[in-house]
């Protein structure tokens, strides 16, 4: 399973982004808005600069207080961020989150942002890959007796 099948599998493809000259408030207002964990950081639409997640908020929360809300986006964010390609495998996916502790994952192909997927985007593709495989045994095994 490639990141291009988990790409093509979701329901949404649109990233969802900040610029890092916004407020921490603006993007913690988007990621409500959304629904989602974390926002790609990118002043031109294009490359990745950072992301900021929900825990990246929440830590300055606790250590700074709710004054780090009026605080720019590039002093929260991740900017060291791992990505990955379209034809990156799921299973290469899953170790480097796993090995990163981190849930989510810009996508890139041909130097740009194509998409982001999240650590249950690829659990929930590798669950139906194994479900498929476990049916085809089992169609197998059955056309065997």
């Amino acid at each position: 399973m490639t990141v291009r099948k988990i790409m093509k599998a979701k329901e949404k493809h649109d990233v969802v982004t900040v610029k890092p000259d916004d407020d921490v408030s603006s993007a913690a207002a988007v990621l409500a808005k959304h629904r989602i964990g974390a926002v790609i950081v990118t002043a031109d639409g294009a490359g990745v600069d950072g992301i900021l997640s929900e825990r990246d908020i929440v830590r300055a929360l606790g250590t700074s207080g709710p004054g780090c809300l009026s605080n720019k986006v590039r002093e929260l964010m991740t900017s060291s961020v791992i990505g990955c390609g379209m034809d990156d495998t799921a299973n290469s996916v899953m170790e480097r989150m796993s090995e990163g502790r981190f849930r989510h994952m810009p996508v890139m192909e041909d130097g740009r942002l194509a998409g982001v997927i999240s650590i249950g985007d690829v659990v929930k593709t590798r669950i139906q890959e194994i479900q498929n495989e476990n049916a085809a045994l089992t169609g197998m095994i059955a056309n065997t007796w």
